[in-house]
């Protein structure tokens, strides 16, 4: 197992930060989930950096919870009322979520508003390049995350009851102004890359205004795969999902072959020789997408896209290093995050005057 699997893979106990009363989510629990059976024992998966996650384990089975984290909080952000509301209307669309069991907003039980859902058994992909494989399981993998992705975008908001998940048009200029806004308001040091981005985002977003339902940080780690098939069982974490561009989603999961090794434990497979690795190429990828998205004419602006991905994610880990900052990040390495913000930025900064 890799350092990166081996850091991210299991439970934990609970961080002292994030302890809740056991016997009042029980007792919750026996009222609101069908078919629970105390008692309960709650452990913290290590993965992840926004929401704290737990899983309980009982005689009636395994379940999964999520929660705001305490303290203070980035206005919008770690909004698990959205999550859970977005994973419900895919779970009835039979779109690969877990089932959503319960939402709780009162924030008496456990000290943060959270929901429920079952726990699913699969593995979780934390190294891009998937070792310890054969090219044909990597390319079946990456396949099965383009055809997900693709079905994703695929549906009709109106159809399964998410027309006013999020407000359509003007994606990008209000992704790029709530970044910049969250962005400041984590900043820890100047950073020369992110001010050139913020100012030279909003005058050039391509004219385009398609708008689906986009996850919002759509990776390979966000997924659940089957024990031994090559197929995806669950979509993870809808902290970021809204209605918005599908090629903004898209080009963000593309990341995966753009982005080079910056010290925050996730390694792209930039510099790797994916060919071999069995691994589609970046245009091959895109060129499948399209075609499963109806997308005649492929992706212009890639530039443009890649660049606003790089200030966005920027944004997000220098969020996630103001949480260190205010005592409320829940990962034992999120502290790396702020690190990895001005390099993230110099390559955004790069593909913009790419761009022209």
């Amino acid at each position: 197992m890799s350092v990166r699997q081996e850091q991210n893979s299991g439970t934990r106990n609970v961080l002292e930060g994030h302890r809740l009363d056991t016997k009042t989510l029980q007792k919750y629990m026996q009222s609101h989930v069908a078919g629970f059976q105390g008692p309960l024992t709650v452990s913290q998966f290590k993965g992840g950096q926004s929401n704290p996650t737990y899983l309980l384990a009982s005689p009636s089975g395994k379940y999964v919870l999520r929660r705001k984290p305490p303290g203070k909080l980035l206005k919008s952000a770690h909004a698990v009322d959205r999550e859970f509301r977005v994973i419900s209307a895919l779970y009835a669309a039979d779109f690969p979520v877990p089932r959503p069991f319960v939402l709780c907003e009162d924030e008496e039980i456990v000290g943060t508003i959270f929901f429920i859902m079952e726990f699913i058994e699969g593995r979780i992909f934390w190294d891009l390049d998937l070792p310890n494989m054969d090219p044909d399981e990597r390319r079946a993998i990456y396949d099965q995350a383009n055809q997900t992705i693709a079905n994703l975008h695929n549906f009709d908001v109106d159809r399964i009851g998410l027309a006013d998940y999020g407000r359509p048009g003007n994606y990008f200029a209000r992704q790029i102004s709530r970044w910049s806004k969250q962005y400041v308001a984590s900043e820890t040091s100047k950073i020369d890359g992110m001010d050139r981005l913020m100012a030279w985002l909003p005058d050039n977003i391509p004219d385009d205004e398609t708008a689906t339902v986009v996850h919002g940080d759509y990776r390979l780690d966000n997924m659940i795969f089957h024990p031994t098939e090559p197929r995806v069982i669950a979509v993870l974490d809808w902290e970021l999902s809204t209605i918005g561009h599908p090629i903004g989603d898209f080009t963000y999961h593309m990341m995966t072959w753009q982005m080079p090794e910056i010290g925050i434990g996730s390694t792209g497979l930039a510099g790797k020789d994916i060919v071999a690795l069995g691994i589609p190429t970046e245009d091959e990828y895109v060129a499948t997408y399209c075609e499963r998205t109806g997308r005649e004419g492929g992706i212009p602006h890639r530039d443009f896209y890649a660049a606003y991905n790089f200030f966005r994610l920027a944004a997000i880990l220098q969020g996630v290093a103001g949480r260190v900052r205010d005592g409320t990040a829940s990962s034992a390495h999120a502290n790396r995050a702020g690190q990895a913000v001005s390099p993230l930025a110099k390559i955004g900064w790069d593909y913009a005057e790419k761009s022209g």
